[in-house]
């Protein structure tokens, strides 16, 4: 018995290594997403219905941005921390015009550039506080008109912080680092997945940019747009829920492998997001206009705290909200100023005193704004 147990023990171990217990819960969830789309009557249309809006709304215009980023990098060879480094007086405003960048790219790299020495901790708090990360995809989308409001001035308030900050911080905050910044381990080469996911999101993009001019589709070349869109979603789950990666991709692996694998990371808070608030109104009967209604002068503050959950996902449940009329503006606003999106990830695990520190630098320009926004202009944009 003792020669059985010695054999079988490492093998189940083994086999736990290969899939990684990360990688075992994100199987679990990508299975229940499936039932819930294959489910029989109003469920599963329900769920077919938000997954093709979240793909056409949000998925395909986070693959396009990701993929212009990362290959606008690949074939100019350039290193945007040395760029960033020799700046000099302009490193803050480029840290923040990173930052306002949708997604959480170019917050990244800034976080990054911070740790290896190469910008200063005023540029950190500048892209952080900039930043609405993946949020801003889904608002871009949706409601453009508030999008060109919040964008700039986020990037406004990140600036005159980040200013702020390099005159008030005196206490170094860098951490020793051995000159290794690599915080995501390496794919290797193009996979076939990687090229599917371009091929099936690029006509998706066109059906999402269709939309955004007010032209519905419900064919394409003779298949149906919940078809592509599905077949996406769940191309995208199947990628995220076998990947080795936490979140971030490596700046050695492909400018298509990183779009494919940070689209499918990102996509499933998009979908978790919207299904979360659809499923509470139509079989909840949650009324959450109601019941926001009874605390709406604490909304602001309850949306920047939970700016600081690290992820986009609850920043894009906020701005769900925002674009249902549940939420005002100024909670919004106050959203998109502290939150850092997936960007606090690489920040906590390169640096966490700093990550915190800049977290709650970011508090008071939020603070101050929406409760201004509140205050002054309680209807704008609502």
């Amino acid at each position: 018995m003792a020669m059985t147990s010695s054999v079988t023990v490492p093998r189940a171990f083994e086999a736990r290594d290969r899939l990684g217990p990360f990688r075992l819960k994100r199987l679990v969830v990508a299975l229940i997403f499936l039932s819930l789309a294959i489910a029989p009557g109003e469920l599963g249309t329900l769920t077919r219905e938000l997954m093709t809006d979240a793909y056409v709304a949000v998925s395909v215009f986070v693959a396009a941005t990701l993929l212009l980023f990362y290959g606008a990098e690949r074939v100019f060879h350039f290193d945007i921390g040395h760029a960033l480094k020799n700046a000099r007086g302009w490193q803050v405003p480029l840290a923040a015009l990173m930052g306002a960048t949708p997604g959480c790219g170019g917050a990244v790299v800034v976080v990054a550039a911070y740790s290896s020495g190469n910008v200063g901790f005023g540029a950190v708090v500048a892209t952080l506080t900039a930043t609405m990360g993946d949020a801003a995809f889904l608002l871009i989308a949706t409601r453009p008109d508030a999008a060109v409001v919040v964008l700039p001035l986020s990037f406004t308030v990140g600036i005159i912080s980040g200013w702020i900050v390099d005159r008030i911080q005196k206490v170094e905050l860098r951490a020793d680092t051995d000159g290794n910044n690599e915080i995501a381990p390496i794919v290797g080469k193009t996979r076939l997945q990687d090229m599917v996911y371009l091929l099936i999101a690029a006509p998706g993009l066109f059906v999402g940019i269709s939309q955004l001019a007010q032209v519905e589709m419900e064919f394409l070349l003779g298949v149906s747009v919940m078809w592509i869109a599905l077949a996406g979603t769940f191309l995208g789950l199947t990628i995220w829920a076998t990947s080795k990666l936490k979140a971030m991709t490596n700046a050695k692996d492909s400018p298509l492998t990183r779009m494919a694998e940070e689209t499918s990371f990102i996509s499933v808070w998009v979908i978790g997001a919207f299904l979360a608030y659809d499923y509470l109104a139509v079989f909840g009967g949650l009324d959450l206009n109601a019941w926001f209604s009874t605390i709406a002068p604490l909304l602001p503050l309850i949306a920047i705290v939970v700016g600081f959950v690290p992820g986009c996902g609850p920043q894009i449940l906020v701005t769900t909200l925002y674009i249902n009329g549940v939420i005002p503006f100024a909670a919004l606003l106050g959203n998109a100023i502290s939150n850092d999106g997936d960007a606090l990830f690489p920040a906590i695990a390169l640096n966490p005193k700093a990550a915190v520190v800049a977290t709650l630098y970011s508090a008071v320009p939020a603070l101050i704004v929406a409760y201004g926004f509140w205050f002054l202009a309680p209807g704008f944009m609502n």
